[in-house]
């Protein structure tokens, strides 16, 4: 499992059908927030996704990208939560956990560990991994990568049982990368086992310009959230703001070729409609869609 909860998709200022950035991932039961705008917490009960989450990843530190930890760490602790919390993101992160920490006449029930990235640093999680990518924003910023490693190939049963491997503990062996001999011969993985798949990898880009260090990290991604704050026709506003327009990011999406395009972080200036958002970026990337308030997805392994 591979699920995505937007829990908020508003640009700066929050309307009162968006609320700040923040993204819940769950990945075969680990979960994680990206970003947590004001009012996250409430966003998470509403979409049942729990509050047991083991990291926090803020792609930089404007007020709708954070503002929501210290209320969702005293309610952690209220409810009795004791595992440490890891909070990762760019420069003045171990500054501001400490000042968030502060915040408020309480005491936390856990410890909450503060990491401070920089473009091309990798958090290894084991089976996958999440990379820290420098993007375009006018202060120290991040985007994200979530890669899950290559997994193996399908295993040829039939071709095993050909080549005279009795069904049983030597079908697991190979399948684990283990040589085996019978009857004198041995017989590799790699007689039987087909080549490796793909795991599954999202590109979040955070608020940023189009960069090149997204475009490269997107190449072949399942999935890339980009920055979609504005419309095409104001194209000057958002170099100005160092923003997306939802053209930009399609175009990105189209020259990494990624199989999907969610764009998110939409200006208050769009709170009536958003067609022209999605009609900006649908006539350049056809695999295009705008997040929603709680909207889910689930992200399927391939096999090539």
């Amino acid at each position: 499992m591979l699920r995505i909860t937007f829990l908020g998709t508003g640009g700066t200022l929050p309307t009162i059908n968006r609320n700040p950035s923040a993204i819940f991932i769950n990945r075969e039961g680990e979960t994680m927030l990206f970003d947590c705008g004001e009012g996250t917490q409430q966003q998470m009960m509403r979409a049942k996704t729990g509050m047991k989450i083991s990291s926090i990843f803020i792609t930089h530190f404007h007020a709708d990208h954070f503002l929501g930890i210290p209320g969702l760490i005293q309610t952690m602790s209220f409810n009795g939560r004791t595992e440490p919390l890891d909070i990762y993101g760019p420069t003045w992160t171990k500054q501001m956990v400490k000042l968030m920490i502060e915040l408020g006449y309480y005491k936390l029930g856990f410890d909450i560990n503060a990491h401070e990235l920089e473009g091309g640093d990798i958090v290894d999680k084991g089976e996958y991994s999440i990379k820290a990518v420098t993007t375009e924003h006018g202060i120290p910023s991040l985007g994200y990568v979530l890669e899950e490693k290559s997994r193996p190939g399908r295993f040829n049963r039939e071709k095993a049982i050909e080549l005279g491997v009795p069904v049983g503990h030597m079908f697991s062996k190979l399948q684990k990368g283990e040589h085996v001999t019978v009857n004198g011969r041995v017989i590799k993985p790699s007689q039987v086992m087909g080549q490796s798949r793909p795991g599954r990898k999202i590109v979040y880009s955070g608020d940023t310009r189009p960069c090149d260090s997204i475009a490269r990290e997107s190449i072949g991604a399942d999935l890339l959230i980009h920055d979609g704050t504005l419309a095409d026709e104001v194209r000057d506003w958002a170099i100005e703001t160092k923003h997306s327009t939802t053209a930009e990011a399609a175009q990105l999406a189209k020259k990494a070729n990624v199989l999907q395009l969610i764009l998110t972080h939409f200006s208050s200036r769009y709170s009536e409609s958003t067609e022209m958002l999605l009609h900006d970026a649908k006539a350049i990337f056809e695999h295009t869609i705008l997040a929603e308030e709680l909207m889910e997805i689930e992200i399927q392994l391939r096999d090539k």
